[in-house]
């Protein structure tokens, strides 16, 4: 065995039973007070970084919204003036949306 580790023990009752290990004492006094203080900076903490983790979200979508309005009014009016020139050559205007690849 290992120096590094105590050795485990075993607690048995004559009738064969495991005993459980005894409970560690509860915090009293000051130590009591940090243990809730902690608990509660916890959950601030996370709240905290909930409501940051929204606040980036809605910064990402007031910075991504413009861009997307932007590029699908450039993409629109580009299609709307291809259109145009080609009915005013004469030539037909299909928009083909799916491409069916049947083997046979």
């Amino acid at each position: 065995m290992s120096d590094k580790r105590p050795p485990i023990i075993i607690d048995m009752t004559p009738e064969g039973e495991f005993r459980d290990p005894p409970l560690p004492p509860a915090p009293r006094g000051f130590e009591r007070f940090l243990a809730r203080l902690g608990g509660v900076a916890t959950l601030v903490a996370l709240s905290a970084g909930g409501l940051l983790l929204a606040a980036v979200a809605l910064l990402a979508i007031g910075v991504l919204l413009p861009i997307l309005l932007a590029a699908g009014a450039i993409g629109a009016i580009t299609i709307w003036w291809r259109l145009r020139k080609a009915r005013a050559r004469g030539e037909s205007a299909i928009i083909i949306t799916h491409i069916d690849r049947r083997e046979g």
